[in-house]
């Protein structure tokens, strides 16, 4: 391979003396994301950063490496030789960074301190938010940290100890457990029902007034098009939110028809199911290090995990769907409907 020689000394050589004293790593994460987001626009989005401040770390640490990392044109951002050849330094460096991060919280108090879980923005703020007594009641000294996103994050760079993720993670260098399977179904409150009817078939939806939750609009319109083919959303929604909660309050107060999860009815919520068939189940996975894994607080929240989602004691997250109609019958828990003292359970009481 040619070398670029200036003053005697190799220019690969040069670009590792820079690499081996940076002294700004936060600059140097940055430009990994630009690297593996493809652009600054999409970086500054996932860091919640501004495109400048973007460009400001990216100028920071060609500064600091001496090279031109990037170039930048009408077609976008693209990586130089010599940003190419920094890349593996970085990824090394993040790697060093994360097991540093493990060996540390490995030697602290082991069950006091911080868990960090990730999860689903629904699943979050229906599921498992509730229900994090339980687990605080056991472990009191354990702060948990829940974060609750549309992205799912990922355990292997160290965005969250444990993340739960609604599609099987890529990342080859995590564990995985699949904790059981969430059913969708279309709802709407009983106010609804009483003005406009109770749909019962997916051709008699196209009458009815929609309400979507869309947190992809690639995949949300895929999937509004396998349901309503030659129908534009324009045609039929009302309304489109990008979260769980205000696309429950809203269908809950008779705004629409909505698609929530079968442990909607469970939870005691003003909605009722409609008999349209959905066959839109999703697979509900865990991810965490195996290093994390070992933390004796870290082991104890995904053990806890593991048992919120039992089918055996959950039958909504059996592989198999279970109707609402059957949650009385084959769910031998407390009741649930306590775990939102907001939710009148008044449409419940009518519609049994």
């Amino acid at each position: 391979m040619r070398l670029v020689v200036e003053r005697g000394v190799p220019q690969e050589e040069r670009q590792k003396v820079a690499i081996g004293s940076l002294t700004d790593w936060d600059a140097a994460r940055v430009f990994l994301e630009v690297v593996r987001c493809g652009s600054f626009r999409s970086a500054a989005e996932r860091l919640d950063l501004s495109i400048n401040g973007v460009r400001r770390r990216i100028d920071d640490f060609e500064r600091q490496i001496g090279a031109t990392l990037f170039t930048r044109d009408v077609h976008g951002t693209r990586l130089t030789d010599e940003g190419s050849q920094v890349v593996s330094a970085v990824e090394r460096m993040e790697a060093a960074s994360f097991d540093l991060l493990r060996a540390s919280n490995s030697v602290t108090n082991t069950l006091s301190g911080e868990v960090r879980v990730a999860v689903t923005e629904g699943l979050g703020t229906f599921w498992l938010a509730p229900r994090l007594v339980e687990f605080q009641q056991a472990f009191p000294n354990i702060t948990v940290d829940l974060h609750c996103a549309m992205r799912s994050a990922d355990v292997s760079r160290h965005e969250a100890d444990i993340a739960i993720h609604l599609s099987r993670p890529a990342a080859l260098d995590v564990k995985l457990v699949r904790l059981g399977r969430m059913h969708m179904m279309f709802f709407a409150s009983e106010k609804y029902i009483e003005t406009f009817g109770a749909p019962k078939t997916t051709a008699e939806l196209v009458k009815h007034r929609l309400v979507m939750q869309v947190a992809d609009e690639i995949a949300a319109k895929e999937t509004f098009d396998s349901l309503f083919p030659g129908y534009s959303q324009r045609d039929l929604l009302v309304m489109k939110t990008n979260v769980s909660s205000a696309h429950y309050w809203a269908v809950a107060n008779g705004a629409g028809v909505g698609v929530f999860p079968t442990y909607g009815w469970a939870l005691g919520g003003k909605i009722v199911p409609l008999e349209i068939p959905l066959s839109r189940p999703f697979d509900i996975w865990l991810s965490y290090h195996a290093g994390s894994g070992r933390i004796p607080r870290v082991r104890h929240m995904i053990d806890w995990l593991v048992e919120a989602f039992n089918p055996a004691r959950f039958p909504w997250f059996k592989d198999e769907f279970v109707h609402p109609s059957e949650f009385k019958a084959v769910y031998k828990g407390e009741s649930l409907t306590h775990l939102f003292g907001g939710f009148s359970t008044d449409g419940r009481q009518k519609a049994e």
